[in-house]
């Protein structure tokens, strides 16, 4: 048996929307009834709050609505890799009219994707925050710098994002490596990776500036 997430709930859209979000991300799970034994190769268990109390298990995960799906299944893969919490949280952006985005969690991709947004980007991203203890989790988003766009990308990340979250601008010189799959998509996917592996002066962000002011 490889499945390590059990999916306890005889909620019918609960249970459709939760294994499609695990399914997308090959995710192996079981299926089972509230009240039913679990299974020894269990780590995670997801519930619903009604169904909850009837599932005797330590690590309960409880989906509330579809809004905040993508932050459960984030917090599955966690829990899957034997963490309560990250050390390092990097958020690698490659700017362009498709932007790429590769969020690594101590070293390995958590979370990737291509957005055509400001707007979609930043709502991503912060999803992935929505899992984040920042009292013990050091997160930096680090931007590519090899288009103009990225000005914008970045004034729109330090209005957004938490004050504890970093921002770097990095050079993107040597990150768009020819690749023999001819997908775009995953040329940006790329890209975003060996952005997230480098380093770069530190974004001074506004809202801290906003925040010092208001206090002196």
């Amino acid at each position: 048996m490889k499945e390590k997430v059990a999916v306890a709930t005889v909620q019918g859209r609960a249970y459709f929307l939760i294994v499609n979000a695990l399914r997308e991300q090959g995710i192996d799970f079981v299926s089972l009834v509230p009240g039913e034994p679990m299974p020894g190769k269990v780590k995670v268990v997801i519930t619903t709050e009604q169904e909850k109390s009837k599932v005797n298990y330590g690590k309960i995960l409880v989906f509330k609505d579809e809004d905040e799906l993508e932050s459960l299944i984030i917090e599955v893969k966690k829990l899957l890799l034997g963490k309560e919490t990250y050390e390092k949280l990097v958020v690698g952006i490659d700017p362009g009219e498709a932007i790429g985005l590769a969020v690594l969690a101590d070293g390995k991709v958590i979370e990737e994707g291509n957005y055509y947004s400001s707007h979609e980007l930043t709502s991503s991203i912060l999803k992935v925050l929505k899992t984040v203890n920042f009292a013990t989790t050091d997160a930096v988003v680090k931007i590519g710098n090899g288009v103009p766009v990225y000005k914008e990308l970045l004034e729109d990340l330090d209005c957004t994002l938490p004050l504890q979250v970093a921002l770097e601008v990095v050079s993107e010189a040597g990150t768009n490596r020819p690749l023999k799959a001819h997908s775009r998509k995953i040329r940006h996917i790329s890209s975003a990776i060996r952005i997230a592996g480098r380093n770069g002066p530190k974004y001074t962000r506004r809202k801290t500036i906003a925040s010092n002011s208001t206090t002196q």
